[in-house]
Formats: structure tokens, sequence, C-alpha cells
């Protein structure tokens, strides 16, 4: 019970941060740190990226209407635009899909420790603060479905820096989708969208690197685990969506990047002093 217990604590960091542009890497270093899954390192590295298939759902499941493009008595154009701005997202997938491909192990390697981590999320939020108090950008796309294949690919590229544990995908994206003039709810959403695929994505190739060392064999308790966490994104992230696209109607992300400031230099000054 006690491992279901921070199953669910994981489920909840993860279903917050995943959307927030604040770092679920950076947060999910900290929480391993204090609350440590009693569970071997290759599962544990599945379960991090399986659980955001439960973050994933929440997506589909609040935007389906604009996400499938049939039925919800779509005419022809609206199915038209639906598939266009598939198209868009698949774009957008391009970059990461191949680099990360490439890199994916290297990276883990190389960058996945705690200074590289406090680095991103320092520099990220002094961004968002910069990007945000000098209102760069002209913001003059205000629809999802405006979004052309070159700003698509933009994003995409944008996307790349999410490689970087700290970084965060949706603080890339979002940074990204604000400097070459979308929406701070267009580039929001549009990350969203840009979530399925890439995540979906990554939650696959973990798992086939899991199948491939150790085969497909969970304990009862693994399974649990992986439930759990699933369930638990799942429920949190349907909440902070919508929480976002309402927070950002009305106010900037200037707040995130203070926050992405202050983590920082805490899980700096404790992985380099206090530990």
């Amino acid at each position: 019970m006690i491992e279901i217990f921070k199953a669910i604590l994981f489920g909840i960091v993860e279903g917050i941060t995943e959307w927030l542009p604040i770092s679920s890497t950076g947060h999910m270093i900290l929480l391993d740190e204090f609350i440590n899954l009693s569970v071997s390192e290759n599962f544990y590295e599945l379960f991090q990226v399986v659980i955001q298939l439960g973050a994933i759902l929440a997506v589909v499941v609040i935007y389906f209407k604009s996400l499938f493009p049939w039925g919800f008595g779509k005419s022809k154009d609206e199915t038209k635009n639906t598939l266009n701005l598939w198209g868009k997202i698949l774009v957008a997938c391009v970059p990461a899909a191949i680099i990360g491909l490439l890199l994916d192990d290297w990276i883990d390697a190389h960058f996945y420790n705690s200074v590289v981590v406090s680095i991103a999320l320092i520099v990220y939020g002094i961004l968002f603060i910069i990007i945000e108090n000098k209102n760069i950008g002209s913001r003059s796309t205000k629809e999802v479905n405006k979004i052309t294949y070159k700003q698509a690919l933009q994003v995409g590229i944008f996307q790349l820096l999410a490689l970087i544990p700290g970084t965060s995908r949706s603080g890339s994206t979002i940074i990204g989708g604000l400097l070459i003039g979308l929406e701070r709810s267009v580039a929001a959403e549009f990350t969203f969208f840009l979530a399925i695929p890439v995540m979906a994505g990554a939650s696959l190739l973990k798992l086939a690197k899991y199948i491939l060392k150790v085969g497909f064999v969970f304990s009862g308790l693994e399974l649990g685990i992986l439930i759990v966490g699933c369930i638990v994104a799942f429920i949190v992230s349907m909440f902070v969506i919508k929480f976002l696209i309402n927070y950002i109607r009305k106010h900037d992300f200037k707040v995130f990047g203070y926050y992405r400031i202050v983590l920082g230099i805490l899980v700096l000054l404790y992985f380099l002093i206090l530990k």
C-alpha cells in the first residue's frame, strides 16, 4: 500500500507539471529523491514515461471534438480543417522524432542530472519573464486552425530544446509559439495537441526498450503502480489543463518564470551543497 500511495503522489506531480511550463523532469527528480519507489531502475524509467499516457488521455478527452475529424455535425470544411490541423501537428513532431530517436540514450546519459536540470529551469524561467515584459512577438495568430505549416515546423524546432531535461516540453513550445506570433492560449493548446503523438511515441519507445531488456513481465505490484499512476495523472491533468487555459486568458506566463527560477536554485543548492 505504501508503494501504491507513492504512485499516487507521482501521478499527481506528473498531472500538474506536464502541462504547466515548469518542467516535469525537475519535479520528478526532487520527488524521487524524497519519495523513492521501491522498484528496479529499468521499471522506474518505464513508469516515468508510461504515466504520461494518463496525462495524454486527458487532452484527448477534453479536445476530442476538436481533434476528431468526423462526427459532431461537422461540415466537410470543418473535417478538412481538422485533418489539416493534424497535418500541422505531425509536421511539428518531425524534428523531435528524428533527433529524439537518434540521441535518446546519449541525452539521458549526459544531460539527465541535477545541474543541467537546475540551469534549464533557471534559464527558461528568465526567458519567460523577458518575453512577457517586452511583449515580444506580434501575437497575431489567434486561433489554432490559423497556424501555418511554417509556424508548426518552427514550434517543432523549439520542441527540440525539450530534449534537455529540465527545459520542459510545454515550456519550450510555448516560448517558441510566443516568439513566432501565437496568442498565449493558441500556443498552449497547440502544445497540448503536440503532446499526443510526442508523448505516446516516447512511451512506446521506453516500453520497447524495457521489453528488450527485461521482457514483458510485471509483478502484481508493478502493474498496480503503473495503473494507479496513469489514472491519477489523467484525473489531475483534466483539472490542470482547464485551469491553465482559463488562467492565461487573463494572465501572462511570468509567474511560471519566477517559479522556475526559485525551483532551479533550490534544486541546485540541494544537490550541490546540502546533499
